[in-house]
């Protein structure tokens, strides 16, 4: 076990080199406009929480990508439960300040975001590691699939989304 100074460098540096990708995964788990940073947090504690039982069996950022992925999946659930029983409000909007895009970038920017936020939580973990450009075999290690498994999903999650996003635009 490393020394708390030690353990807080690791950690910052960790937080350094990952929180974009943490962030877009979260962004895209988010149902209300504010969550992205409630989940954001919930991950960064889950890391720090846990960074003293990394074993090394697995790459550091597989590790954080199970950990992110888990944290937003636990969260969707609670999220499915409580929307069941009650209505969500939604009348705080908070946009944040982004580089200015063109109408028909954000339009296929949240045409897609629609799509992907159709599909089953299995699904819509392996096309949101894919959109971060891992391969499949860190996506099968993330996800505890085997690599064949996880190409057969692509091609049927890629079907779907061209389906989808085909009707949307």
């Amino acid at each position: 076990m490393k020394d708390k100074e030690s353990m807080t460098e690791t950690f910052e540096q960790l937080l350094e080199n990952n929180k974009e990708k943490i962030y877009r995964i979260c962004k895209i788990y988010a149902v209300s406009p504010l969550e992205p940073q409630d989940l954001f947090q919930e991950v960064i504690f889950a890391i720090w929480k846990s960074l003293s039982t990394f074993k090394g069996n697995s790459s550091i950022d597989t590790w954080i990508y199970r950990i992110t992925l888990n944290v937003c999946l636990r969260s969707k659930q609670k999220s499915d439960k409580t929307f069941n029983k009650t209505l969500q409000l939604e009348s705080i909007q908070f946009i944040p300040v982004e580089m200015p895009v063109e109408n028909y970038q954000q339009e296929k920017y949240n045409a897609l975001t629609s799509c992907i936020s159709k599909l089953n939580n299995e699904s819509k973990s392996i096309i949101i590691l894919c959109l971060e450009e891992l391969k499949y075999k860190q996506i099968a290690e993330i996800t505890g699939l085997t690599e064949n498994h996880i190409a057969v999903k692509m091609k049927r999650i890629k079907k779907i989304l061209m389906d989808c996003i085909t009707n949307k635009i």
